[in-house]
């Protein structure tokens, strides 16, 4: 019985281990909400600003976080740079912000 309990955290461990995690250039154990970059051209201006989100609730997560769908959201055609806004609680809930700035 003892190693049935044993095996079955182990695999537990394994598979909740990786569930509600958020790309970020750094991340927490308990808490993350950090922003960072994530590209830049060479082109010039920024008057428009895009964004897109994906979200996560106890290992479910859905949305589009793509710079595209950020870039559409705007009606931007020449992307200026790109920054991202990462959250995580715990593991539970966690959400990803994609904000695109161009013309």
């Amino acid at each position: 019985m003892k190693k049935i309990f044993i095996t079955v955290c182990a695999v537990s461990a394994l598979i909740f281990s990786s569930c509600g995690t958020i790309q970020s250039g750094i991340s927490g154990a308990l808490y993350t909400d950090v922003k960072s970059p994530v590209a830049v051209t060479s082109n010039s201006g920024s008057s428009k600003v895009g964004t897109s989100n994906a979200s996560m609730i106890i290992g479910i997560a859905t949305g589009d976080a793509s710079i595209e769908a950020a870039a559409k959201s705007a009606g931007i055609t020449k992307i200026h740079h790109v920054d991202s806004h990462a959250t995580n609680i715990l593991g539970v809930y966690g959400k990803y912000v994609i904000t695109v700035y161009g013309e």
